[in-house]
């Protein structure tokens, strides 16, 4: 058994927090008026006191399972430490999901409550009490009636109960996987699990505290968001508004005005492409300044690599900075200090552009069975490329085993106390990730370098080969054509192929454009159907990755789309991973064809 530091649960873990930072704000919230209410810990704390009795009251006892079906929201927090206060198991669902997913999970956990945040969510799911055995209550958040949420607090408020205290090898909350490969499965994290990886992530994080604000955009129903943004800003005292949704989030940005953020790469791949398209359009002397701005904090930052510096450089850089910079930032609120992001490593061009003008963003790495954080940059240690150093408490070892001979890489194994419990009724399947002495089997490869920086260099389940035997990773080559301006989405398929292809998914209003300054159509359909606009993106790509990759890993041929790869359609999860599967039964016909045509069809 681990030792795991006090407070090793999310009980106590919040009664110190809330003691600490009463009269804090916890929350804010978006008004009428556009503006921005708080809302304390301590309001938030007697909320949960509430809802914890209204839970007992309900029939919650200890190991009995709580699901909810419901966006980040203060309520989120409010059930989720009720739950953990009556030792029960907490269930998150995602609002956008099939209808058939939420019963599944809700049958695969047991749930026996369930909340839901709406009246549309609550018609879609209510006929569930009649079909799950365990399942005996429903209530709604946004509901007035005997089965709301301020139904089920009013009761609670009515017969107060003190919290019980979970050991730290007690589960606390059930995060289902995403199931690209089968059904979800609900890995069981620990309070110790949970609270291990929220203060591992702070002690290489201690400039975060009570004054930090965040901006929440990822759900908190996944163990990334969960651990390095809810549970970790509690902690230290710090405060969260709410991204109402992708469309909206310039404006978010603006009214909360965070100074750090837990997101993706993908949130400043886009806000680049942005500013990169908005320079070109702009041109003249615009251009010019933005230009020198970034030669200059580039010669910079070399020079502080160096250990160096130049009083000119720096006079040089302050200016720049006032004229130039300072209005990117201005687009992130104005406070912006940094970020961390995860999914993917940050491009290194990118990630170095987003450092020289003040906003430095951290790749880590882990996943749901991990809680997920195993490796972190932060301002400390960082390499850019890299996803930073092993937390202290761990061990990860490179397994060569499981890969091609003479491979400088391997699997990632990872042994410590942030790793599950095991998968909710799948023996046989956590049999297959877990070793004889207690390590999770990653599926993902990687290597250390010699300053023990970890690097991701695939993953194990995701490659394949080709016909003539070599090795592809998909997914690295998916996210490079990404990183273009032209490109929203891009599958890599190949496996038992002569050569590679790929699905593209266009960014049509980037690609539109294009078509107005050459007079063309621009919807979709004629963009895609057009083969100046087709070519120019083929030679586009290609010659991208010719920079990167053999020619071999280069796909032949380009597929252009007018639908997008979507939780709708089934063919992405809901953290944005591509159901390879999926798509290419969705596009058989497609796939099919390009390789019938070079008569080697197979």
């Amino acid at each position: 058994m681990w030792h795991y530091e006090k407070p090793d649960n999310l009980v106590e873990w919040w009664e110190t927090s809330v003691d600490k930072f009463r009269n804090n704000t916890l929350f804010w919230i978006r008004n009428d008026q556009n503006t921005l209410d708080p809302m304390t810990y301590g309001e938030v704390g007697q909320r949960i006191d509430n809802a914890r009795g209204g839970l007992a009251a309900a029939g919650i006892r200890e190991g009995d399972f709580v699901g909810i079906i419901a966006n980040n929201r203060p309520e989120w927090c409010i059930l989720s430490y009720a739950t953990y206060g009556r030792n029960a198991r907490f269930v998150p669902m995602y609002e956008k999901e099939r209808p058939e997913t939420w019963k599944y999970i809700i049958t695969d956990s047991r749930v026996k409550v369930l909340i839901v945040s709406s009246q549309a969510i609550y018609d879609n799911v209510k006929g569930f009490i009649n079909e799950i055995p365990t399942l005996e209550k429903i209530y709604i958040i946004d509901g007035d009636g005997s089965n709301s949420l301020k139904a089920l607090e009013t009761s609670g408020a009515e017969n107060p109960i003190e919290p019980i205290v979970p050991s730290p090898e007690d589960i606390a909350i059930l995060i289902y996987t995403s199931g690209t490969t089968g059904d979800p499965k609900g890995v069981l994290l620990s309070h110790g699990n949970l609270t291990y990886t929220s203060r591992g992530g702070h002690k290489i994080y201690p400039e975060l505290n009570a004054s930090h604000v965040g901006l929440s955009i990822l759900p908190w129903a996944h163990s990334y968001a969960l651990s390095g943004e809810l549970n970790n800003w509690i902690q230290f005292g710090g405060s969260l508004g709410f991204m109402r949704e992708v469309t909206t989030l310039a404006e978010d940005l603006k009214l909360v005005r965070p100074t750090y953020l837990v997101c993706v790469p993908r949130l400043f791949n886009k806000i680049y492409d942005g500013i990169m398209a908005r320079m070109e359009e702009e041109g003249g002397l615009k251009k010019k300044l933005f230009n020198t701005a970034r030669k200059t904090a580039k010669k910079k930052r070399k020079l502080l690599e160096q250990g160096q510096s130049s009083l000119l450089t720096n006079l040089q850089f302050m200016l720049l900075d006032k004229l130039v910079f300072s209005k990117i930032r201005a687009g992130f609120g104005g406070r912006l200090q940094g970020a961390l992001t995860a999914s993917a490593v940050m491009n290194r061009e990118i990630g170095e552009f987003f450092f020289d003008i003040g906003v430095p963003a951290f790749d880590c790495y882990g996943l749901s069975e991990t809680s997920p954080a195993v490796a972190m940059n932060c301002r400390s240690a960082y390499r850019l490329g890299s996803v930073g150093k092993v937390l202290e408490g761990q061990k990860v070892v490179i397994d060569t085993s499981v890969v091609e001979a003479g491979a400088e890489d391997g699997e990632i194994i990872v042994y410590g106390p942030n790793v599950m419990k095991g998968y909710h009724n799948k023996p046989e399947e956590t049999q297959k990730v877990m070793t004889m002495d207690g390590g999770f089997r990653s599926g993902d490869r990687g290597l250390f370098d010699k300053d023990g920086f970890l690097y991701i260099t695939g993953r194990i389940k995701e490659q394949y080969k080709l016909e003539n035997g070599k090795y592809v990773f998909p997914h690295s080559i998916e996210e490079d054509i990404k990183l273009l301006p032209n490109v929203t989405n891009a599958m890599v398929y190949g496996e038992g192929r002569p050569y590679n292809i790929c699905l593209v998914f266009p960014d049509f209003d980037v690609l539109g454009k294009y078509a107005q300054k050459d007079n063309i159509p621009s919807d979709p359909e004629s963009l895609v159907k057009n083969k100046a606009v087709t070519d120019m993106m083929e030679k586009e790509i290609v010659a991208y990755l010719k920079t990167k990759y053999g020619g071999y890993e280069i796909p032949k041929k380009f597929f252009f789309l007018t639908s997008d790869f979507t939780l709708e359609n089934g063919m992405i999860t809901q953290t944005l991973k591509l159901k390879r599967r999926v798509v290419v039964k969705g596009y058989q016909d497609l796939i099919d064809a390009a390789y019938a045509e070079t008569g080697r069809y197979r």
